[in-house]
C-alpha cells in the first residue's frame, strides 16, 4: 500500500489512466466517498424504536439491518476490489470491523461504524476536491466566448477555443481576456491577481501585453492574439499546478515504504486482543481506531494549503519537495539586471547648464526624443508624464542609431545624445567638464544642445527595485547566512548596486558559465543555495542551484520552464515569504504526524482495554481527521499582508517623488 498525495486520488481531467488505478494507495478508493444520509436514518430509527418501546425487537432490528447493509456495502465492495488487485490496505480493516459487528448481530453498531468511516473519507475527498476546484476555477476565468473583429471591421462572437494567433479581439469593460495578446488600441486597467498575485490594477496601453484570465476594469481595447488555448500564461500555470500535485515530499515517500506493513500489523494486534479477551467489540474498536486517516492526511493537507497560499501570491511551485527544501536554504544568489534592478533605464539626474531650468531641459530632451524607440527616450517620456511637462511636437526629426537624435523644437535645433555626437555636430566640448558622474559606475549619460550650445546633461540608471533592501534584510533576519549578487555588468556597477540594497557580496563581469561556477563553488562549501534570475540568460545558473527561482515569469515561457519555482510578478518580498511558508509548512506537517502517531497509539491502547467501544472509536476517527485538516488550513492565510503590496510605491508616501526623481 502507498500513501499518495490527496490530489492524485482524484481523476485528472478526463484521462482514464488517472482514475483510481492501483497507485491510489492510501487505501481510500474514493468511489465510495459519497455519503447518503438517508441510509443513516434507518440506523437511527433502530435506536429510536429501542428507546421508545424498550427494546423494539423485530422493527428495530430490521431497520438497523437494512441501514447497516446499505451503509456498509460500498466499504466491503472497495475492500474486495483491493484484494483482487493484490493489495492489503486500511479498507480491509474497516470492512472487517463492519462485517464483524454485522455478523455478531449488532446491526446498529455496524451501521454507525460504517457511517462514521464514510464521513471521515468524505472529509478526505472533499479536501482534495476543494483544491481541485480552486485549480479548475482558473480555467473558468477564461471566458468561453470572444469578440473577434473581422476584416470588414464588424464584430463576431466566437468560441474562445477557435481563436488563433494573429486574431484581433475586442475587450469591453468588465470582460475577462480570452487569450494572451498585445494591445493594439485603447487603454484600460486590468486586474491581474490571478496571474501575478497583485491585487492592485495594472494600467495598460497600446503595445503592452495582457494575459488570458485577467479582467479589464475600464476602457474598450482591441487586442492582437499572441497565444491562445493551453499555450496561454494561464494555461501553463494550470499545467504547473497539476504537475506539482503529482509530486511528493520526501517524508511522504518514507511513509509509503512502511505503510505496506501497517495493515498486517493491525490484524495481528486484533488477533492478540481476541486471544486474550474474546471480546469482539474490542477487536472491532481496534480495527476502527487504527485506520490512520489523520496520519495519511498529515502531509497532503498541509501541502494543499501551502500551495494555495503560494499560488494566491503568484508563486508557482513545480515540485512540492521544494516546499520542504526552501526551509533549508541558507544562501541566496541573485542576478542583478531585471532581478534586483528593474532592467529599465530611469532618469536619476537632471543637470542644466547656465540659466536653463530643469523643466526646460526635460522639455527639450523629451520632445526631441518623442519618436525614438530607444530606452532613453522611454525614460524621458515617463519622467515628463510624471512631472506634468507637456511635450512639443518635434519637426525634421532624424535619428542616428546608437548616437543620438536631432529635431526642431520651437524653432530651435536640438541635439540629444552621447558626448561624441554633440562634438561631431560642432558643439563646444567644454560641456564635459560639468559632469561629476562616471559612466563606468553604471550611469548612462546623454547631453542636450540647443542651437549649437550645450544646455545640460541627464544621468540615467537601471534603478534598483524599491523593495530590494527590505527583502534582503528579511532574508538575513530569517537566518540566511550568505547573500550574493552576480552580474554580467561591470564590477564597479555591481558594487554600487550591492551597496544600495545592502548586499554584502557582489561579483561582476560574469558570463553565464561564471555564474554556474560561482553557484557550484558555494554548494561545495555546504550551502543550500537558491538562485534567483530572470529565467532567460540565467537559465544555467538557475538549474545549478538547489532551487531555481524565476522572477517575473508572467508571459515568459523560458522563465516558467527554466526554474523550479516561478514568481509571476517582480515583488522580491515573495522570497522571504517563501522561506517562512516553507518553515511553517514543515512545522504543521510535524505537528500533524505527531498527533497522528499519538492518536493511533492512544486509540489502540484504549480500544484494546475496552475503554471505548466501536461507535466511540469511529467518532474519534472522524475527530482526528478534522483536527489534522483544520491544523493544516491555518497555512492558507499566510501572506495576506502581501496581497495589497505594490512594489512601485514601496517606501514612498502618497504624492511624494521617489529619490531618483527628486
Amino acid at each position: 500500500m502507498q500513501v499518495t498525495s490527496l490530489l492524485s486520488h482524484r481523476d485528472h481531467g478526463h484521462d482514464p489512466a488517472h482514475q483510481h488505478g492501483p497507485e491510489c494507495g492510501c487505501g481510500h478508493d474514493h468511489e465510495h466517498a459519497s455519503l447518503d444520509l438517508k441510509w443513516l436514518v434507518l440506523v437511527l430509527n433502530a435506536f429510536l424504536v429501542d428507546w421508545l418501546f424498550d427494546q423494539g425487537g423485530t422493527v428495530a432490528s430490521a431497520s438497523a439491518f437494512f441501514g447497516s447493509i446499505l451503509l456498509g456495502t460500498p466499504i466491503v465492495i472497495t475492500a474486495i476490489k483491493d484484494l483482487r488487485l493484490g493489495r492489503l490496505s486500511i479498507n480491509e480493516l474497516v470492512a472487517i470491523a463492519v462485517l464483524a459487528a454485522f455478523a455478531s448481530g449488532d446491526y446498529k453498531t455496524s451501521g454507525i461504524v460504517a457511517f462514521f468511516m464514510l464521513m471521515g473519507e468524505v472529509i478526505e475527498s472533499r479536501t482534495a476536491e476543494g483544491a481541485r476546484n480552486s485549480i479548475e476555477s482558473l480555467i473558468k476565468l477564461t471566458p468561453t466566448k470572444a469578440r473577434r473583429i473581422r476584416k470588414d471591421g464588424n464584430e463576431e462572437e466566437i468560441a474562445a477555443s477557435q481563436l488563433s494567433i494573429g486574431d484581433l479581439i475586442r475587450i469591453r469593460p468588465g470582460d475577462n481576456v480570452a487569450a494572451d495578446g498585445v494591445i493594439v488600441s485603447g487603454q484600460g486597467s486590468f486586474n491581474q491577481a490571478t496571474i501575478t498575485g497583485e491585487s492592485l490594477p495594472a494600467d495598460k496601453k497600446p503595445g503592452d501585453e495582457v494575459f488570458a484570465g485577467t479582467q479589464n476594469l475600464t476602457g474598450v481595447l482591441e487586442i492582437k492574439v499572441s497565444r491562445a488555448g493551453s499555450d496561454t500564461t494561464l494555461g501553463r500555470v494550470r499545467e504547473l499546478i497539476l504537475a506539482a500535485e503529482q509530486t511528493k515530499l520526501p517524508i511522504m515517500k518514507i511513509v509509503d515504504q512502511y505503510m505496506g506493513f501497517y495493515t498486517p500489523l493491525v490484524l495481528v494486534i486484533g488477533a492478540l486482543v481476541w486471544a486474550f479477551t474474546h471480546d469482539l467489540n474490542r477487536v472491532i474498536s481496534v480495527f476502527v481506531v487504527s485506520c490512520p486517516c489523520a496520519f495519511i492526511l498529515a502531509t497532503p493537507t498541509a501541502m494543499v494549503a501551502a500551495l494555495s497560499a503560494a499560488a494566491r501570491l503568484g508563486i508557482l511551485i513545480k515540485n512540492v519537495a521544494d516546499i520542504e527544501l526552501a526551509a533549508k536554504i541558507n544562501a541566496f544568489v541573485f542576478d542583478k539586471t531585471g532581478t534586483l534592478t528593474t532592467g529599465q533605464l530611469a532618469v536619476s539626474r537632471l543637470a542644466p547648464i547656465g540659466d536653463i531650468k530643469p523643466a526646460e531641459l526635460l522639455l527639450l530632451a523629451a520632445s526631441a526624443e518623442k519618436y525614438s524607440n530607444h530606452p532613453t527616450a522611454k525614460a524621458l517620456a515617463q519622467l515628463a508624464a510624471e512631472a506634468g511637462v507637456p511635450l512639443v511636437e518635434p519637426k525634421d526629426f532624424t535619428e542616428t542609431a546608437g548616437r543620438g537624435v536631432q529635431a526642431l523644437i520651437n524653432g530651435s535645433t536640438v541635439l540629444v545624445g552621447r558626448a561624441q555626437w554633440l562634438k561631431d555636430n560642432h558643439v563646444d566640448s567644454e560641456f564635459e567638464k560639468t559632469v561629476d558622474l562616471g559612466e563606468t559606475e553604471g550611469w548612462s549619460l546623454i547631453f542636450v544642445a540647443r542651437n549649437g550650445q550645450c544646455v545640460g546633461w541627464i544621468g540615467m540608471q537601471d534603478k534598483t527595485r524599491p523593495e530590494a533592501r527590505e527583502s534582503l534584510l528579511e532574508l538575513k533576519e530569517s537566518g540566511v547566512r550568505r547573500i550574493a549578487m552576480i552580474s554580467g555588468d561591470r564590477q564597479v556597477v555591481a558594487t554600487r548596486v550591492a551597496a544600495e540594497i545592502g548586499c554584502e557580496e557582489a561579483q561582476g563581469d560574469c558570463l553565464p558559465q561564471n555564474k554556474v561556477e560561482f553557484v557550484r563553488a558555494m554548494k561545495a562549501k555546504g550551502y543550500k543555495v537558491a538562485v534567483i534570475g530572470d529565467g532567460v540568460n540565467d537559465a544555467p545558473a538557475l538549474a545549478a542551484g538547489d532551487i531555481g527561482i524565476a522572477m517575473g515569469a508572467a508571459g515568459s515561457e523560458v522563465a516558467i520552464h527554466s526554474a523550479t519555482i516561478a514568481l509571476m510578478n517582480n515583488d522580491l518580498r515573495r522570497l522571504p515569504f517563501l522561506v517562512k511558508l516553507s518553515r511553517s509548512t514543515r512545522t504543521v506537517i510535524n505537528q500533524n504526524f505527531a498527533f497522528g502517531v499519538v492518536f493511533i497509539i492512544g486509540g489502540l491502547t484504549v480500544a484494546a482495554f475496552g475503554v471505548v467501544g466501536p461507535i466511540m472509536a469511529s467518532m474519534l476517527h472522524v475527530t482526528g481527521t478534522f483536527i489534522v485538516v483544520f491544523n493544516s488550513a491555518r497555512l492558507v492565510r499566510k501572506g495576506e499582508e502581501l496581497e495589497h503590496f505594490h512594489p512601485e510605491t514601496a517606501g514612498t508616501k502618497p504624492g511624494q517623488l521617489t529619490p531618483e526623481r527628486a
